[in-house]
């Protein structure tokens, strides 16, 4: 990933409602969710409202979206994501790999890790 996709990743992520989406679609895994069920786990937000956040999502690359027959289905662009950390941790360490071991640890634990298993001392 080069610094203006990461650049547009993050202005997408910068606003509550569209860091909210792209966390709920990652949980939804491959197979997404509909637009529809996206808009009542976000608590109802409204069709436009939700319209106009998940195009800027699309744009900046992090979510995809496909029709399933009359529904629209977005899902979670895990390799843009994964570009997006890679950016992040591109740089990280300046040859000591042990800097770096708490992310790392973290990205392996898919959320599942007790916070003193990710800490660094």
């Amino acid at each position: 990933m080069n610094e203006p996709q990461a650049l547009a990743a993050f202005a997408a992520l910068s606003q509550e409602t569209r860091l909210r989406v792209v966390r709920l679609l990652v949980q939804a895994g491959p197979e997404g969710m509909a637009a529809g069920a996206i808009g009542e786990a976000l608590g109802g937000a409204t069709t436009s409202r939700l319209s106009f956040h998940l195009t800027h999502l699309e744009h900046a690359g992090l979510i995809q979206s496909r029709r399933d027959g009359r529904y629209i289905i977005y899902s979670a662009v895990y390799s843009a994501l994964a570009g997006l950390i890679g950016f992040l941790l591109e740089d990280c360490c300046q040859g000591h790999p042990e800097i770096c071991a708490p992310a790392i640890a973290a990205l392996n634990c898919a959320g599942g890790c007790e916070p003193s298993q990710t800490e660094s001392a």
